[in-house]
This record gives C-alpha cells, structure tokens and sequence, in this order.
C-alpha cells in the first residue's frame, strides 16, 4: 500500500470507519481510484484532511446504513 493509500485509510479510520468496510474499499481499484481521486481532488480545493475524512466517512455510513454513534459501543 502506498503512502497516499495508507493516509486516507488511517484519516477514515480516525472517524470511524471500519477497517472492514475500507478493506473492501481498497481491494477494489476502482473503488480505491474514485476515493484516491475525489480526495485529491478536495484537496485541491483547499480542504484539509481532516474535512475531507470527515465529509467522506459521512458518506460512508450514509452510504451503508451504518450508525457511527453504534460503533462507539463496541
């Protein structure tokens, strides 16, 4: 895993998500390519890491029907 790869994976893992869920993220090139490219992207913009971990973990969950607040009780 590159050093770019593993900076988003550990940024998305600070908010919480799951290591499983980035795994199948990352196992997937096209996957992996659209987040690597939207997050540099963001980048570009000016966002910080922090914003952009934030704003895509939201997706995430959104996208998986996952409850961060649940992941808090394991």
């Amino acid at each position: 895993m590159d050093i770019l790869k593993l900076s988003i994976y550990e940024r998305l893992r600070d908010f919480k998500v799951p290591a499983a869920v980035l795994d199948e993220i990352f196992a997937n090139t096209k996957d992996a390519d659209l987040l690597i490219n939207s997050w540099q992207d963001l980048e570009s913009t000016g966002m910080s890491g922090d914003d952009i971990a934030s704003k895509v973990a939201d997706m995430i969950f959104e996208e998986m029907d996952i409850d961060p607040q649940s992941l808090d009780e394991k």
